[in-house]
């Protein structure tokens, strides 16, 4: 088969960037791949927080470090950097350990005085940081955690396959550091509730754990799709069912589609079809979507949006 050359045109799919805009307190802002920021006005919750986004080149040939520039300007833009006079965040959450979901989040943890949650390969991010022990906290599958009004609840998941950079993180990554030393660690499926009632599902990556999310419930459903277009059909489709179908999702808002190497001055695009296709994955899941009756969108970076108000 021919490869194809170039990157899908994110244009394309301009009708479902059409999440509805926040009119109140309560907000979803996508910031890019997994970084989602849930916000009601007094208190946080962020997921990755990966804003230094470093290029290709250095990524396969050098060694990475988060972008002090890069994660102050976004801060500052969203009214969260301590060092700026921001509000700052309860907790910032990877969803797993590759480096663009967790390179970030220990100093964006320091800049908004938030806590570092995740399993032990965040930890030891977080302590490769200089993060102390008590702004670390090291989840137990399955219970819930709360920090201002949100509670957390952290189910075993696993990465979209290949996942080219497998197994634990069991000692402190110092950056600067070569993106292998960024392995995927504990890859979750996270529970989002609000005292409002409002109830996600975050899917950082688009693996599953089979029957993981039996039994849970999320009225809305965040969906990591990052390499699902190069998958054959049949587990786009098994995705689906393991993750919006299992929870009850009647919203589903697209991430982890853009491409990553790109900084966040300049408008987002696709990832390149040498390592996804987002035009086999809207299809596919437009497909599913329509069938089911459940709404499907695309966020729209940095602004402010509420997926719960409106209909679906």
């Amino acid at each position: 088969m021919r490869m194809k050359l170039g990157r899908p045109d994110v244009a394309a799919h301009a009708a479902r960037f059409d999440v509805p805009p926040a009119v109140g307190d309560f907000s979803v802002t996508f910031l890019g791949v997994s970084s989602l920021l849930f916000d009601d006005g007094e208190s946080a919750v962020m997921t990755d927080g990966f804003f230094s986004r470093p290029s290709l080149l250095k990524v396969a040939f050098g060694k990475v470090a988060p972008d002090s520039a890069r994660i102050g300007s976004a801060l500052t833009r969203l009214g969260l950097d301590h060092e700026n006079g921001g509000r700052g965040l309860d907790a910032v959450v990877p969803v797993h350990t590759h480096f663009d979901h967790v390179m970030d989040s220990a100093t964006v943890a320091q800049r908004t005085g938030a806590v570092l949650i995740g399993g032990e390969s965040a930890a030891n991010v977080g302590r490769g940081a200089g993060l102390t022990d008590d702004r670390i906290h090291v989840v137990t599958p399955h219970e819930p955690v709360s920090y201002g009004a949100f509670t957390l609840t952290f189910l075993e998941s696993e990465h979209c396959p290949p996942d080219r950079f497998p197994g634990i993180i069991t000692d402190p990554v110092v950056p600067p550091a070569k993106v292998a030393a960024y392995k995927c660690g504990e890859a979750w499926s996270v529970l989002v509730e609000h005292t409002s009632g409002r109830t996600a599902l975050v899917q950082g990556s688009a693996g599953y754990v089979p029957g993981a999310l039996d039994g849970r419930r999320a009225d809305v459903a965040y969906l990591g799709v990052g390499q699902l277009g190069v998958q054959d059909e049949d587990y786009i489709r098994t995705y689906w069912t393991q993750t919006v179908q299992a929870v009850g999702a009647r919203r589903v808002v697209l991430t982890h589609w853009d491409d990553f190497f790109r900084p966040l001055d300049q408008p987002l695009r696709a990832l390149p079809f040498a390592g996804d296709d987002l035009d086999v994955t809207m299809r596919v899941l437009a497909e599913l979507a329509d069938d089911q009756q459940v709404a499907l969108h695309l966020p729209t970076i940095w602004r402010r949006e509420d997926p719960w108000v409106g209909p679906t």
